[in-house]
This record gives structure tokens, sequence and C-alpha cells, in this order.
């Protein structure tokens, strides 16, 4: 599934949004900054925001990110006059003052027009989103940031909780992957699932990294894969097992269980709670096996470390079987049981 595809199943400017911020390229997380910062200003109703004040929200956001994980690869060059070297060298001022200090506004303002709000609309491929959440207008430090009608509405409606969260859960995501050791073993290995916690975890280390909810919910659209319905903050929300992790404690005690791991990322989806205690134990309908499968090559698209986890259930999940996509995948685990 590419972003045209994930699109056409709900166009929607929440649907553009979730593109950019789960389906971007990462080089850094800039963009996660930014989307938060814009969130916020749009909940206020703000419409114009002068870019250094948005540069005050964003800097000081790096920062607090700063504090406990890489905000970019190892490998990057980070040259003196980065902003993130900057944001490191000004980290112990604007956290002592509780905002960012000038200097670290000054770069932010020189470097956020052309690092991260030129891309922020786009794809991999210099794909642009379908809607616009601001516009930069005037020049130098007298420049403005003008929020679009989409962006205010976004954030100012019943899914603005569960965006900031979805971006929340990428962020953490992104970082894990960034750094040391962990991030070798995120992107080589894929992630485990801490079915207790109801968290994603670093599989070599057992490390927590995000939670479950929070981190696929926007490949689902937000939506309970069960009813199709949208998830809000208010709804009690619990983590399907999508094939039913009974079968294999069923199966397994007259014999073996020959399928996948069903306690794995690629069969664990956000629903109602109501929806999920109403299942129960029962197969999965094709309903929901097309939105499952939807889901997953949603995942695909996005950066490591869940695309690796995906990837490598689809090549040795199945032993003995060659599956090139998750509709196959799961017509294959269906004919297992």
């Amino acid at each position: 599934m590419n972003g045209r595809e994930f699109y056409a199943q709900d166009a929607s400017a929440s649907a553009s949004w979730r593109l950019a911020v789960l389906m971007g390229a990462n080089s850094r997380t800039y963009k996660f900054a930014l989307g938060q910062s814009l969130l916020e200003f749009g909940r206020h109703g703000q419409e114009t925001v002068p870019l250094t004040e948005l540069a005050v929200a964003y800097s000081f956001s790096i920062v607090g990110h700063l504090a406990h994980s890489p905000q970019a690869p190892q490998a990057a060059d980070l040259r003196e006059k980065d902003f993130l070297s900057v944001a490191a060298q000004e980290s112990a001022a604007t956290l002592s003052e509780g905002r960012p200090t000038e200097r670290l506004v000054a770069a932010a303002v020189r470097s956020m027009p052309t690092m991260v709000m030129q891309k922020f609309h786009n794809l991999r491929g210099d794909t642009a989103v379908p809607h616009t959440f601001y516009e930069l207008a005037g020049s130098g430090r007298q420049r403005l940031v003008r929020l679009t009608p989409d962006l205010l509405r976004l954030a100012q409606s019943e899914q603005a909780v569960s965006l900031a969260a979805e971006l929340g859960a990428r962020w953490s995501i992104v970082e894990s992957s960034f750094a040391a050791g962990v991030g070798r073993s995120l992107v080589e290995e894929g992630v485990a699932v801490d079915w207790d916690t109801l968290k994603i975890t670093d599989r070599r280390r057992r490390r927590s990294v995000t939670g479950i909810v929070e981190s696929t919910v926007g490949f689902q659209h937000g939506r309970c894969l069960i009813c199709d319905e949208v998830l809000v903050p208010s709804d009690a929300i619990a983590v399907d097992h999508v094939f039913p992790f009974s079968l294999m404690l069923r199966l397994g005690s007259v014999g073996s269980w020959h399928g996948p791991d069903l306690d794995a990322l690629w069969n664990l989806a956000p629903a109602h709670a109501a929806c999920n205690g109403a299942k129960s134990d029962r197969l999965p309908i094709q309903a929901e096996l097309a939105r499952l499968a939807a889901r997953n090559e949603a995942i695909m698209q996005s950066p490591h470390p869940l695309r690796r986890t995906l990837q490598l259930t689809l090549k040795s999940a199945l032993p003995g079987l060659k599956v090139s996509s998750w509709a196959e995948f799961l017509r294959a685990v269906q004919t297992a049981i």
C-alpha cells in the first residue's frame, strides 16, 4: 500500500496528517517537533503565528527530547552550526530557564523554513500530501506562519488527542531506532510485543519503546478494526488478537500449532473494548481480515523499525511458504487453522 492507496481509504485531512507524520521519511525528528507545535497553536485557534513564536515551541520540544534520546542517526554529520548541535550546546541553559535561549531560537528561525517546513508535507519521492496545514509568509524574523483551516479543524476536533498520541508514539519509535545499540537491534531484528504491558519493546533488550495502540491506530485511520467506527479518547480501547490467541492454546493442547505467533504485532489491532469483548475468541470475518491486511500494508510503508518487524513476519512466520502480501499471508493463516 502506498500513500495514495492509504489516502483513498479515507480522503480526509486527518489521513493527510497521518501520511506526513507516520509514513514520511525520518532522517531526523524535526517534523515531530513541528507537528506537535502546530497542534498546540491550532488547539488555541491561533490562525497566524510569528515564526519566532513557533520556533520557541519547536526548539524547546527538541531540547526536551535531546535530554534522553538522539534526534538524528549516529552517522549524521552534525557541524557546529547545525541546529541539533546548537540545541545540544544550549540545552542546559534552556532547561534551566524553562524556555529556549535567544541563540537557540535564532538557530530555529534560520533552519526551520528549509530544514523542516518545506518538507513536512512531502512523502518519499517528493509526493505531496493532499492537504496542507500551514503556509509561510513574509521574510526574515518577520515571517509569519498561517495555519490552514484544515489544521485548525483537526487541532480542535475530537481526534486531536489521538493524533497527538500517535505523533508522540512515532517520535519514540524513531528515537529508539536512532539510539546506539537499541537502534541496531530494532532495525535488524524488528520489535517485540510485551502483552502484559501492551508495549512495543526492543526485541534484544526487552526495553519499552511505546504503546501498541498509539503506534498502530493511525495506520487504521484511527478506527476500530472490528466495527470500523472511529476510536475516540472517551472510548475504552482494547488490543484485539485478530486471530484469537486461544487458537494456539487449543490446537497446541491436542498436537502442535504450526501457524505464526499470534501474539505478534501483525495480529494485534486496537478496537473498542466492547467490540473486542463481543468478538471473544471467534475467528475474524473477511471484512476484519481486509482491514488488517490494509493496516499491515500501511505500516510496511513507514520507516523502520515497524516496517522491518512486519517484513520479518512475511519472510519467516510461515515456514515453507513464500508470500508477498498481507492478504496472501492472512489467507494462508486461515487455511492452516
